[in-house]
């Protein structure tokens, strides 16, 4: 859950949405300037390497759907815990990818690597520094800030992914088709999008991702940058600059949509402070009709 407390009342997101959000720009990711998803280099049938990707961007945080549906509630708020408060615990932030990363393996295998990879670079920006992979929520803060707990722990977890990734990898090898999926030329580019479009999902539904100044409004409210974004190809990586404009417009320069403006709908359930409490929180939350924030992102200033 993404929960950000504002003039007294609380917004809501859940993971499953917030991820939606960000398989939604990924669908609508790639123009003249910015290859689609699986386009920055030569690979056997680039229509269902991009639709895999796609896949595994609105489903990167798909280990979270059973803590949703009955989510542990804060002590302080009586609210479900949010990203901050599930993370503080190292083994039950871990525990999402072990159950979110084979969900789709038997069919996807692709789609649920690209998913281990991004669990693989949260826990492994603690111990092996990589500014190409380094996520955006770790751009102003170190690692250690959101993902607390020992650092040989997250270590262990580390070689517990690549361990998991093992079978993907020898199904996709063995497969001419997928195999050419894995040369690091169309999967970093991949990895690295999944990541990206994660930061942007959640600075649209959250005060997550940190603006330059090192804090955040939430909600689109404050300029960013997606760092190390790939362009054309892997080599070929720029820096978005990320504005508002006001009214939930957002500038992005260069901007990698294909359409001008892209609408992007988050749905969020606002619940007052006074209503929270009242009876049992599966009844009052699924009472709760969920509003639309309705962003434009733009190339127009």
């Amino acid at each position: 859950m993404l929960k950000t407390e504002r003039n007294g009342v609380y917004w809501l997101v859940t993971q499953p949405d917030h991820g939606a959000v960000a398989g939604y720009m990924a669908a609508h990711w790639g123009n003249d300037q910015f290859a689609v998803p699986g386009g920055h280099s030569q690979a056997a049938d680039p229509a269902e390497l991009r639709a895999e990707t796609v896949l595994a961007i609105a489903e990167h945080d798909n280990g979270w759907w059973e803590w949703e549906a009955a989510p542990k509630l804060s002590d302080v708020d009586h609210l479900p815990q949010d990203l901050r408060e599930v993370l503080a615990n190292q083994s039950d932030g871990m525990d999402r990818w072990r159950r979110g990363v084979p969900r789709l393996g038997e069919h996807h295998p692709y789609a649920s690597l690209l998913i281990s990879f991004h669990a693989y670079w949260l826990y492994a920006a603690k111990s092996e520094p990589g500014p190409a992979f380094l996520h955006p929520l770790f751009w102003n803060a170190p690692p250690e800030k959101l993902f607390q707990g020992p650092l040989e722990q997250a270590r262990e977890y580390v070689q517990e992914i690549a361990a998991m990734q093992g079978p993907y990898l020898a199904r996709l090898r063995q497969d001419r088709r997928t195999a050419s999926w894995l040369e690091a030329a169309n999967l970093k580019p991949a990895v690295r999008l999944l990541q990206l479009l994660d930061g942007l999902s959640l600075y649209l539904c959250s005060p997550l991702i940190p603006a330059a100044s090192g804090t955040s409004k939430g909600f689109g409210e404050d300029a960013i940058e997606l760092l190390e974004t790939p362009r054309r190809s892997w080599q070929d990586r720029v820096k978005i600059s990320v504005r508002p404009l006001g009214n939930r417009r957002i500038a992005l320069d260069p901007y990698p949509f294909d359409v001008d403006p892209l609408p992007v709908t988050v749905p969020v359930r606002i619940v007052d402070r006074a209503k929270v409490g009242r009876g049992p929180f599966s009844v009052w939350w699924r009472s709760e009709q969920p509003r639309w924030l309705e962003y434009e992102l733009t190339a127009r200033a």
